[in-house]
């Protein structure tokens, strides 16, 4: 899932965060199982920071649906913390099938909950 421009939503710092865990992400794919406890180390903190951010973004904007979307992110740092518990012990496989459901899921979000925190952001903004 290389970064397009149609996943640009126009906040210059969600931007800059959703590219990172991009690039992470297709790391993951790729990485040998040398390289990939590391990489899943770094995807799990920099999304839990990217999520914090996003959580202030909600407040600050007061962002109606702040509840449905922080309980996303409760679940998908709950899933990496799964995930990299099994990592921690060497066992790949399942955290390797989880990183390749990551960009479904990523565009899903971008698309709807993230698309609705931006517009507010820039609504509010104007």
């Amino acid at each position: 899932m290389p970064w397009q421009s149609e996943m640009v939503l126009g906040v210059a710092e969600m931007d800059a965060t959703h590219r990172a865990f991009v690039d992470l992400a297709d790391a993951l794919l790729v990485a040998s199982d040398a390289e990939f406890p590391a990489l899943f180390a770094q995807l799990r903190e920099d999304t839990r920071r990217h999520f914090e951010n996003e959580d202030k973004l909600m407040v600050a904007c007061r962002f109606p649906a702040t509840g449905e979307h922080r309980a996303e992110h409760l679940r998908v740092l709950g899933e990496l913390a799964f995930f990299g518990r099994g990592v921690a012990t060497g066992r790949l496989r399942a955290a390797r099938e989880y990183a390749r459901s990551l960009p479904g899921w990523f565009m899903t979000h971008l698309q709807t909950m993230d698309a609705a925190l931006a517009a507010r952001l820039n609504s509010a903004a104007a």
